[in-house]
């Protein structure tokens, strides 16, 4: 079956990290732009961070730079996001969403909600929670 799929979320205290997974069920994510995006209670889908498996380029949002990193690993199967000195709004549940390349113009339009309608795949979610 072709799908993403999230792992990694919990609870964790302010401050702690957390390493959130996606891992690609059924095909490669050579040739896709890969972008994380939360959705907090009450809000709307925001962008946080997004990569580009063909030359790595990253983008991260302001309210996360310097505290979160996405990486992929070299089989291109799977994109992680380290998320460090989390803070309470960061409480949200985080999705992880691909797009072929070829349709993508920035890193930096991923992330921007551009293409939230018309990703390729959508994983389903993993929840974050930062409490004390």
């Amino acid at each position: 079956q072709v799908q993403l799929v999230e792992s990694g979320g919990g609870l964790v205290q302010p401050g702690g990290s957390l390493r959130l997974s996606c891992a690609a069920s059924g095909f490669t994510l050579h040739y896709y732009f890969i972008g994380w995006f939360r959705q907090a209670p009450g809000k709307e889908r925001e962008g946080v961070s997004c990569i580009s498996s063909s030359d790595g380029s990253t983008y991260y949002a302001d309210s996360v730079k310097g505290r979160f990193t996405v990486t992929a690993d070299n089989a291109k199967t799977t994109v992680y996001l380290q998320l460090n000195s989390l803070k309470p709004e960061d409480t949200a549940v985080y999705y992880c969403a691909a797009k072929e390349s070829v349709w993508v113009t920035s890193v930096q339009a991923m992330c921007n909600m551009t293409y939230q309608y018309g990703m390729d795949y959508w994983g389903k979610g993993a929840l974050v929670t930062v409490s004390s």
